[in-house]
């Protein structure tokens, strides 16, 4: 299985289509800031959605996060404006740490990082569409399931 990690689109969808394209997913994961996104991503993918409320996501009704069981991992989805995530993602990995997820996956920042801290995988797809690293590249992530349901995964660039 194949899973798309995107963050931060905010109601651009051009380099979404491009990823979606690009890489056909299985299932996607949108991390907020899409900004009302939810019916054409579910639209164009034809693919299971899941996507979690942003800091601009004004008056929705999207979870905040979402904790589920992928393969063998237990995930965790946010946004990560409600865990300091700008200052950096420990308050993130220790609360996904208390809710029994093993990989935590937020956007926010606009910034792709993939990292493991204490026993837990973070993953940050960067922004889609307004990103904020040096190269300014647009980025998303990318999470193979094998068949004993481990993760491998990737930060890859438009």
């Amino acid at each position: 299985m194949k899973i798309l990690v995107i963050s931060d689109s905010h109601k651009q969808y051009e380099n979404m289509d491009r990823a979606i394209e690009i890489e056909m997913p299985d299932r996607i994961f949108h991390l907020g800031d899409g900004e009302g996104c939810e019916d054409y991503v579910e639209a164009v993918a034809q693919c299971p959605l899941e996507i979690v409320r942003g800091n601009c996501d004004f008056a929705s009704d999207l979870p905040a996060e979402v904790v589920m069981r992928v393969g063998a991992h237990v995930v965790m989805l946010t946004h990560g404006h409600y865990y300091n995530v700008s200052f950096g993602p420990q308050m993130l990995a220790e609360v996904a740490k208390e809710k029994g997820a093993d990989v935590v996956l937020y956007g926010h920042t606009h910034v792709p990082l993939l990292r493991e801290e204490g026993g837990i995988t973070i993953m940050n797809p960067g922004s889609i569409s307004y990103p904020r690293q040096s190269d300014r590249r647009p980025s998303y992530g990318v999470i193979e399931v094998d068949a004993r349901g481990e993760f491998t995964y990737r930060i890859c660039y438009l």
